[in-house]
């Protein structure tokens, strides 16, 4: 009597010589490193599976970190070279990226996923990590980072962004992460959300003569939201801070 199992079976019989071939032939085209990566995990267990991939996880933020901090000292980030990034991009918006050949005309619509590499050009990736660059420079550099920024004023941002979206954002340090329901009702009914699980980051910096770093965050944020984050409206407030203190 015929199964479902049989026919499975036999089809899977039938099936193997060639995707063993198949397999090998793809196989072989690896880097060893990665095949022996691939054979450790299989006989890992479960816990010391996730255990390897924290840690890979680790290991690859502490190198983008050394990364951007490497770009950050190159970059030697001043109040001559912020006041050249905000007036470059006092005029950026979606429009004009895609203009530029930073952004495909075909991008996921405001408000909906990510944007990946997939639907930038090379200009595009190449302001999205300058962007990033120079917002964690404003942000946390200093003498070490070969930032001269001389802060006058302590300032606190706070912004908000989808959970599944704060990946996009994962190199920031020294903040607060908090969670929030949001509520946004799109007049075009692209992104309509009740009760959206948001992460509202705080930050506190400092501010210089003339708020060139609060202008400088406003525009390498919207270069991140147009070009990774995209929401529709990417909710940041900046305010004096007028006592502040570190309690142990």
């Amino acid at each position: 009597m015929t199964t479902i199992d049989l026919v499975l079976r036999e089809i899977n019989q039938e099936l193997s010589p060639q995707f063993e071939e198949l397999l090998r032939a793809k196989l072989a085209d690896q880097d060893r490193e990665w095949l022996i990566d691939q054979i450790v995990r299989l006989t890992l267990d479960a816990h010391s599976l996730r255990e390897a991939d924290r840690k890979s996880e680790r290991e690859a933020k502490a190198r983008a970190r050394e990364e951007r901090l490497g770009r950050l000292r190159a970059l030697a980030l001043d109040r001559d070279r912020l006041a050249t990034f905000n007036a470059e991009h006092e005029g950026t918006t979606r429009e004009s990226l895609i203009a530029a050949g930073a952004l495909a005309a075909d991008a996921p619509a405001k408000g909906t996923t990510l944007i990946t590499a997939a639907h930038r050009g090379r200009a595009g990736e190449e302001l999205l990590q300058t962007a990033k660059d120079v917002l964690f420079g404003l942000l946390f550099g200093d003498a070490a980072t070969g930032t001269d920024l001389p802060r006058t004023q302590q300032e606190l941002l706070t912004f908000a962004l989808p959970r599944h979206k704060a990946a996009a954002l994962d190199f920031m340090r020294a903040s607060t992460e908090l969670t929030a329901a949001g509520t946004w009702q799109d007049p075009d009914s692209v992104s309509n959300d009740e009760r959206a699980d948001n992460v509202i980051l705080e930050v506190q910096y400092g501010e210089v003569d003339g708020e060139l770093v609060g202008t400088g965050i406003v525009r390498a944020l919207s270069i991140i939201n147009n070009l990774e984050v995209n929401e529709q409206i990417l909710y940041a407030r900046m305010i004096d801070v007028e006592q502040t203190t570190l309690i142990s």
